[in-house]
């Protein structure tokens, strides 16, 4: 990393790419994020008084196969 002094303080100047991946290999392990259980499924029969607005169901009915 290349530094240019300002204001008699060092500032740091565009690092390179392996400069920037080696920092965010030494970061990586601070980040680690512990593993979450999974949810439990809903059984079907306690999914009801579900209700989809006219407006919604219109604008799915007019999409594509594929969604838009």
């Amino acid at each position: 990393m290349e530094t240019k002094v300002s204001g008699g303080r060092a500032v740091a100047t565009d690092p390179g790419l392996e400069e920037l991946r080696g920092d965010c290999a030494r970061m990586a392990p601070h980040w680690v994020v512990p593993a979450a259980k999974a949810p439990a499924p809903v059984p079907p029969s306690r999914i009801h008084g579900v209700t989809i607005p006219s407006a919604s169901v219109r604008l799915i009915a007019d999409m594509s196969e594929y969604g838009d």
